[in-house]
């Protein structure tokens, strides 16, 4: 673990005075130039002494500060003597000797309580900074599940997870990552199943960054990830607390990073980016066919533009001839290679894309709408571009919407780019020399030292029952074994006889 900053480690060993006129100074000395600092002089009523409240305005809550420190210590009547215990009605208060601990407690939005003659400080739990209300996950919409989405609120996002799993197994562990921004990354898991190695390399590599800051879960996935240079996404960033509890169910552990509305599932498998958690709440015939259409959905989204390419570039034998004349017709006016066409208009769809998301709401679907139909009518009859290259780019990007996951989505848009170059140099060879290199990387990967191929590459029958297919949740009986869990049964029989009914 890291101290938080330079100014900070300047400070760690000194202890505070017990003389007001010396903290005060002190106080406007480490944080010079701050303007949102606000010093409260106050005398205690049941002890007679001196005393000073510190906080920072916008991150404590004045509310509380004014109800459950200042008017029980300024009006609470008391017969006690210097030195004695203090009335407030604050949650928490904890003593601290150093300046260090101050510093932190400050920027965490704490108030913090100094009193004259006392070589102690009263950190108060008077946290109270600016959020938003819970609403619905942005990416991860769903039919049948919850309407909650993660805050910017590392608590409030524990406590959602426990009201899915209120059970004293549910462990946590804290490491505070940064040297001048504090993050408090959070570690939940389920201590009887989760394997112990797996906690404890996660922990590891968190515990060993070496930032300035970690601003959001994407920084911190990219940080202890097994392989960095790779396209494929290596952990699960969800925003819905069902999804994560869900996944901690399973023997996962899931990392909440304090200020960030997502969190990070690990370790994860290639076929964790295809499953949803409606999967889990509609009826398992209808969540396979959706299952199947996803991995469908996947091959075409990579490989269709690639395939377009190389069939009209060097194995137009094998197109049927009614359908070899029609492609005849819609190019014969078009003067560029296939190729040039398909970057093109993979290019212009990812410009439409990002301005889509760029700009509000109203504003984008009328730019996505309007710009693909103009855009696309325009070229066709201009000739720059075939009509069967824009129905192939239009199926292409469906396909890539059906991808529940946007990471994946993304990985999938790079990879395209790949084949397409492969199969205009080399046909067919450059496409099936593209599967065969990337089946290779994805078994390869390994997400947190689990395989990343599992369980396909290494082959275990006994979870492919939520893989391609989901079967009955009552066949369902045991926890996937690529996480290796302590308790691999998760259920019993639920499976009744009509003799038992």
């Amino acid at each position: 673990m890291i101290e938080p900053s330079d100014n900070l480690l300047l400070n760690q060993s000194e202890t505070i005075s017990s003389n007001l006129a010396e903290i005060i100074p002190h106080i406007n000395n480490l944080f010079s130039d701050t303007s949102d600092l606000v010093i409260r002089k106050l005398t205690i009523k049941q002890t007679g002494e001196k005393a000073i409240l510190v906080y920072l305005d916008g991150l404590s809550d004045k509310t509380a500060i004014n109800r459950d420190v200042m008017r029980p210590l300024q009006f609470e009547a008391g017969s006690g003597e210097p030195g004695d215990e203090l009335i407030m009605t604050v949650s928490q208060i904890v003593p601290v000797t150093s300046w260090a601990q101050i510093e932190i407690a400050l920027l965490q939005g704490s108030s913090v309580l100094f009193v004259s003659g006392r070589s102690e400080a009263y950190v108060l739990d008077t946290q109270g900074w600016p959020q938003r209300a819970i609403e619905d996950p942005q990416l991860e919409t769903s039919l049948k599940g919850a309407h909650q989405g993660f805050l910017e609120t590392g608590g409030q996002n524990i406590a959602m997870i426990r009201r899915y799993i209120p059970n004293r197994e549910l462990k946590m562990k804290r490491v505070i990552v940064g040297r001048r921004g504090q993050t408090v990354v959070t570690i939940l898991y389920l201590a009887d199943v989760t394997d112990p190695n797996l906690v404890s390399t996660l922990e590891l590599r968190i515990q060993k960054l070496d930032v300035d800051v970690i601003l959001n879960t994407g920084e911190l996935s990219e940080l202890i990830e097994d392989h960095p240079f790779s396209l494929f996404p290596q952990f699960v960033t969800t925003e819905r607390p069902d999804t994560a509890a869900s996944q901690i169910m399973q023997g996962r552990c899931v990392v909440i990073v304090d200020r960030s509305p997502s969190v990070l599932v690990a370790p994860v498998t290639f076929m964790s980016f295809f499953q949803n958690i409606d999967d889990y709440s509609t009826r398992w015939s209808i969540a396979t066919f959706l299952r199947l259409l996803r991995i469908f959905a996947f091959f075409v989204a990579t490989f269709l533009p690639a395939f377009y390419i190389a069939v009209v570039s060097y194995h137009f034998e094998i197109i049927p001839m009614k359908l070899l004349l029609t492609l005849g017709e819609s190019r014969g006016q078009v003067p560029f290679p296939p190729f040039v066409e398909a970057i093109f208009m993979e290019i212009t769809l990812e410009m439409l894309r990002e301005a889509g998301v760029r700009l509000p709401a109203p504003v984008g679907q009328t730019v996505g709408i309007v710009g693909g139909i103009v855009i696309g009518q325009a070229i066709v009859q201009a000739g720059l571009i075939s009509n069967v290259m824009v129905i192939v780019v239009a199926f292409t990007a469906i396909c890539s919407f059906i991808l529940p996951n946007y990471d994946m989505v993304a990985a999938v848009r790079l990879i395209r780019f790949i084949l397409m170059i492969l199969a205009s140099l080399f046909g067919f060879v450059g496409l099936v020399v593209g599967l065969m290199t990337m089946i290779a990387h994805l078994i390869s990967l390994k997400s947190l030292g689990m395989p990343y191929g599992s369980p396909l590459a290494p082959v275990r029958f006994v979870d492919w029952k939520d893989t391609f297919i989901r079967v009955p949740l009552w066949l369902m009986k045991k926890r996937p074994t690529s996480t290796k869990p302590i308790q691999e049964m998760r259920q019993g029989n639920n499976r009744l006889k009509e003799d038992d009914l």
